[in-house]
């Protein structure tokens, strides 16, 4: 299949996904994905209807015609022939909606075959995009495959989970062409400068998907003067989250635990702010950390630049952030762990 076939193909699916996610237009087409959107709380508790259809409407706005060709501009891309193309098996994770679609996407962009092994957290919503994909381009069919099994009989292998499962994955896949990633977490860099608009922008990447995504903000970096009161007021006025069982059962579990062990932190009524260095924190749970210096932190960031996955902040002295409310709409080109995933595809 052409390169040009692929991209239109993408394309088309992305103005499905942003009218019947984003827009609320009824596309027939795409109706057995809907409906297994508005199911998908039935099977994952933190899978909201409002969060898939967020993301599903974010995915569609990252396949906008003009957006694909951006991204495929800066490599060789191609048809392949028989005799390269290969079977890459895909470890897809299940702590946000659909969060294996880049892989897929990237796979099929480059000419190979995907091999998708799902979460059982999220084994609905990927197998509707496909056929979603495939009533669109049937030529995708023999490209596709999903298993809930062990993988077997693949070229290559790109896998995403934690810290304690990257070391299974490196075990049994290491002699493998791969790409493995591990834990990371979203920080956001304040500098007491932001306007409302921008915090309750950071509102989002704290409270999207509850906070379990890798790109969700999980720490705040803020100067030693930092004032929090307007921040405090922005995040206890989300009420939402607070609505879901299983978040507020996180969240009442970790204020037990401050409250036993007499740990200072803010209350905002629906998440529980604390100073503490590590960068990733429980659900339900933000952590901060004051600095005093902008070419310090800089430094700190660079030195542990392998736990962040993205920094949100509209700081003058940072290079490559991410705007206020933009963590988990990221583009193309911007790969988790920052391994580029289409030029390892296709070196195989």
């Amino acid at each position: 299949m052409e390169l040009e076939n692929r991209i239109a193909a993408f394309a088309s699916l992305g103005t499905m996904l942003r009218e019947t996610f984003g827009e609320g237009n009824s596309v027939a087409a795409a109706e057995p994905l809907r409906k297994e959107a508005d199911e998908a709380f039935r099977y994952n508790g933190w899978f909201t209807k409002d969060f898939v259809y967020h993301a599903l409407n974010a995915l569609g706005e990252s396949l906008r015609e003009e957006k694909l060709q951006k991204w495929v501009a800066n490599y060789e891309l191609g048809t392949k022939t028989s005799h390269f193309l290969k079977t890459v098996g895909v470890v897809m994770a299940g702590n946000v909606p659909a969060v294996g679609f880049h892989d897929f996407l990237s796979v099929l962009i480059s000419g190979h075959r995907v091999l998708a092994r799902l979460s059982s957290e999220d084994n609905k919503l990927m197998p509707a995009i496909a056929n979603l994909l495939l009533d669109i381009e049937p030529g995708f069919e023999e490209f596709i495959s999903f298993t809930k099994e062990q993988l077997k009989n693949f070229d290559a292998i790109i896998a995403t989970g934690s810290n304690n499962t990257s070391r299974y994955f490196e075990y049994y896949f290491g002699k493998y062409p791969h790409i493995i990633r591990k834990n990371r977490n979203g920080i956001a860099v304040l500098t007491g400068e932001e306007t409302e608009k921008q915090l309750r922008s950071l509102a989002d990447d704290v409270f999207l998907y509850y906070g379990l995504g890798c790109r969700n903000v999980a720490k705040l970096f803020v100067p030693e003067d930092y004032n929090f009161d307007l921040l405090v007021d922005i995040l206890s006025s989300r009420k939402d989250v607070i609505e879901n069982h299983k978040y507020f059962n996180n969240y009442e579990y970790n204020k037990a635990i401050f409250l036993v062990n007499n740990r200072d932190h803010f209350d905002t009524g629906n998440l529980l702010m604390v100073e503490d260095e590590k960068f990733a924190s429980s659900v339900g749970v933000l952590h901060y950390e004051y600095y005093t210096n902008q070419a310090g932190l800089r430094n700190y960031l660079m030195v542990n630049r392998e736990q962040v996955q993205c920094v949100v902040s509209g700081a003058a002295f940072l290079d490559n952030t991410v705007d206020f409310g933009r963590s988990q709409s990221p583009e193309l080109w911007d790969y988790a762990d920052g391994v580029d995933t289409l030029a390892f595809l296709l070196k195989l």
